[in-house]
């Protein structure tokens, strides 16, 4: 059993949530350079738990709750992190994206467990929109990032902005749609 638990995937992802107060550390100390590189090795040990779970054969269903948990976290962190004032960053992400990136989530969250609750158990897989949206949310704070580590502003952190908008608008259509399918069955 403690085998099962603890396989190198799940230490893997452990590890990441445990990088999260290193990097917001750093980033209100205004250490962006560090604080990018932590999130970067953060990113990468999501990428290789996957595929340490799948060499290995080791899927776990601690590692299917704990995954999404620890990139949910890192994300909402670093986009609370990021939309702060009065830290020092040349790019802010805008509150109101922060906010509507954080209500989908929690909408998620709540949406699973309530339909969990007043149904039944059904299982809920990501959306390919869903799982997207969270490559576009890295992508848009690996770009705010290297551009408060660079010390100015881009364009292309506006385009990393409204983008993220689109995508976040997008997945919650399509989480809705979903849900809608999954508690009519």
């Amino acid at each position: 059993m403690t085998a099962q638990v603890f396989t190198i995937a799940n230490q893997l992802t452990l590890l990441r949530m445990l990088l999260i107060p290193l990097f917001v550390i750093l980033t209100l100390y205004g250490e962006f350079g560090w604080s990018l590189a932590v999130f970067a090795f953060a990113g990468l040990t999501d990428l290789l738990d996957g595929l340490a779970a799948r060499a290995a054969g080791q899927k776990s269903e601690l590692g299917a709750w704990l995954d999404p948990a620890a990139d949910k976290l890192l994300l909402v962190t670093t986009f609370i992190v990021l939309t702060l004032p009065n830290i020092g960053l040349v790019n802010r992400i805008p509150l109101w994206l922060t906010v509507l990136i954080i209500s989908r989530d929690v909408g998620i969250v709540l949406t699973v467990a309530i339909v969990n609750l007043a149904i039944g158990p059904r299982t809920f897989k990501p959306s390919p929109l869903g799982k997207t949206a969270t490559a576009f949310f890295i992508v848009a704070c690996v770009i705010v990032m290297l551009f408060n580590y660079l010390g100015y502003q881009s364009v292309w952190v506006d385009v990393a902005i409204w983008m993220s908008l689109a995508i976040t608008v997008a997945s919650a259509v399509d989480y809705v749609w979903r849900f809608r399918k999954i508690i009519n069955k």
